[in-house]
């Protein structure tokens, strides 16, 4: 009676120990997908936000509240001040609406381009390397 009184403890502390281990196994699981989970939903967010302003700015742009700007220079000579008056040209060089769209349109590529290519290196970092 007393070696099955022990054999049945030793067989209830292993069994607890494994459960033990398999709690603390699943836990850590847990918690490491979560940060897993609040990382990727920090970096959704600033990419909506980006978004959004992007979208925003373009919307600006369109209906003329603020001014797209470029390092830009004029391709026509500039002549010297020679002492009489010309028409000189008032505005600064600007880009055609179709560009403007254009540069929108790609710069929004761009963003997609580069959160894929952030994607895959961090499927490359977790699964194939480790």
């Amino acid at each position: 009676m007393n070696r099955m009184l022990s054999a049945f403890t030793v067989i209830l502390l292993v069994v607890c120990g494994a459960l033990w281990l398999a709690t603390d196994h699943y836990r850590d699981n847990a918690i490491t997908y979560k940060a897993q989970r609040d990382k990727k939903a920090r970096e959704l967010e600033l990419a909506n936000a980006t978004i959004t302003d992007m979208q925003q700015r373009q919307r600006d742009v369109a209906a003329g509240r603020k001014r797209l700007r470029i390092n830009a220079t004029c391709s026509g000579t500039v002549r010297e001040a020679t002492g009489t008056s010309g028409m000189d040209n008032a505005t600064g060089p600007r880009l055609a609406d179709t560009a403007e769209r254009d540069y929108f349109t790609l710069r929004e590529r761009l963003m997609t381009m580069q959160k894929q290519l952030e994607g895959a290196q961090e499927y490359i970092r977790t699964q194939c390397i480790n």
